[in-house]
């Protein structure tokens, strides 16, 4: 318990402080989509480790997958477009990937422990998405 309590905080102070860096110039159409296409493929190929798994360990690695898709979109956007906007999407998604990640972690666990993870995570989760939006401000 305490260590899913001590991996959560450490999410939320990772997505917390972990400001992006973006490069200032726009990317060409044609770089655009080569990263889009990169993207894709490495989350096909994440998605694919996870079909032999079995149980809970698949449900995790699938969240794994799915959440760092869409946090490299969220970048590839911000990169693209540099806005406060892009960059709370891209904390947002981080924040997101880890809760989801969480949650189902918190699925090997059972009664009160599976009840005090859950709500950890959803407090981690909260507390990520109020400082991704304090720091669009």
């Amino acid at each position: 318990m305490l260590l899913i309590r001590t991996t959560l905080a450490a999410a939320a102070l990772a997505v917390a402080c972990a400001g992006p860096v973006f490069a200032a110039d726009s990317m060409s159409k044609d770089e655009a989509k080569a990263d889009k296409q990169r993207i894709e493929s490495e989350a096909k190929a994440a998605k694919n480790k996870c079909k032999d798994m079995k149980g809970n360990a698949k449900d995790v690695c699938m969240a794994e997958a799915k959440g760092q898709e869409k946090v490299a979109k969220a970048e590839l956007a911000a990169k693209q477009k540099d806005t406060p906007k892009a960059r709370y999407d891209v904390a947002a998604a981080k924040a997101d990937m880890e809760y989801d990640v969480a949650k189902e972690k918190c699925d090997d666990m059972k009664g009160k422990d599976e009840k005090a993870c859950k709500k950890d995570a959803k407090a981690a989760h909260d507390q990520a998405k109020k400082q991704a939006k304090a720091e669009t401000k």
